[in-house]
């Protein structure tokens, strides 16, 4: 019973350790400050760490964290390898149910608006990753906000 005991213990700890966050916050922002010198970009960066570019503010209405929007958007990883695109017509969906850098970055958009949110992995999908992003990874996004609802 002991041995199962200690086992049981030994294996809880091992599965839990797999899942530990790992901070990439240096390394995203060096990869970020890199991608944007590369780029000659100009970009602003938020106390969250998620940087942003405005092309075009857009003239309509100016979403909240809550809001439900329309983007259209393209997503790709700092070596330009594209991972995600809408058509050019755009998704519907509510920004409490995505990312933390979309909720925080397509308000900065107003209606017709559209530039990139370049967001470190704390604020995309960790460092565990999802599907084809993998843990850690860089996200940019070239979103055109359409509608907000």
């Amino acid at each position: 019973m002991k041995y199962t005991l200690i086992a049981l213990v030994f294996t809880l700890f091992m599965s839990c350790s797999k899942d530990k966050e790992v901070d990439y916050t240096a390394q995203n922002e060096e990869e970020i400050s890199a991608y944007i010198t590369k780029n000659n970009l100009t970009a602003q960066k938020s106390d969250s760490g998620l940087y942003y570019i405005i092309n075009n503010t857009g003239t309509g209405v100016r979403p909240t964290a809550n809001s439900t929007v329309k983007v259209a958007y393209k997503g790709y990883f700092t070596d330009g390898s594209v991972f995600d695109e809408s058509a050019a017509e755009g998704i519907s969906f509510g920004l409490q149910q995505v990312i933390k850098g979309w909720t925080e970055g397509i308000p900065y958009f107003k209606e017709g608006g559209n530039g990139i949110l370049l967001i470190p992995s704390n604020l995309g999908y960790g460092s565990n990753g999802q599907g084809s992003i993998p843990g850690g990874a860089v996200l940019i996004f070239e979103v055109k906000l359409i509608k907000v609802y």
